[in-house]
């Protein structure tokens, strides 16, 4: 029988979803890529499909993973940006093969090589994060309200105010211990 994993949690924007698969980053954090062929399910849902991954690609992931979350927790907080996270995220930006398709749709898609490797989805995942760590796109970059995630997620509100990474889980959560903490239990009558 296959080991289980946590489910993905899948956002609107492609960088910070990446990010998403360590949550809970400031608690007991949940890894949602412990082998490589997570990674290759987590390509494959967010449109970038490989064929197969490496330990060592998975390590070239994650090391992508964590300077994006580092640059843009820098950016939320309007901090400088950490050179050795922009070097790892221009680094994989540019060693990939990927090209902008658009579909009739009128949507842009990527196109990995026909050969696709995890470098190529990577440099996909690298460009995207420049794009909104860079400003280039309409939004905000944000953390997550909830002190055991933190999360960088982009923000494209209308208002720009949005608090929680995801509402399905963090928001809910927070919002359902402030509601504990108003109405504590009363214990039951005994007989």
């Amino acid at each position: 029988m296959p080991a289980r994993f946590p489910d993905f949690r899948l956002g609107n924007v492609l960088a910070t979803s990446f990010t998403g698969t360590l949550s809970e980053r400031h608690g007991d954090a949940v890894e949602r890529m412990p082998t490589p062929q997570r990674l290759v399910d987590w390509l494959a849902v967010s449109g970038l499909a490989v064929d197969s991954c490496t330990t060592a690609q998975l390590e070239l992931a994650r090391d992508l993973r964590e300077s994006i979350h580092a640059a843009a927790t820098a950016a939320a907080i309007q901090d400088a940006l950490p050179a050795a996270a922009v070097q790892v995220i221009n680094d994989r930006s540019a060693q990939g093969r990927a090209a902008a398709i658009l579909t009739p749709e009128g949507k842009r898609q990527w196109r990995l090589s026909s050969a696709s490797r995890v470098e190529d989805a990577l440099s996909v995942i690298a460009a995207d994060a420049i794009s909104i760590i860079a400003g280039e796109r309409d939004g905000k970059l944000a953390l997550c309200a909830s002190p055991t995630c933190q999360a960088a997620f982009f923000d494209t509100s209308q208002s720009r105010t949005r608090k929680w990474c995801d509402m399905n889980t963090c928001g809910n959560r927070q919002k359902k211990a402030r509601y504990n903490a108003n109405h504590p239990k009363t214990p039951s009558p005994t007989n």
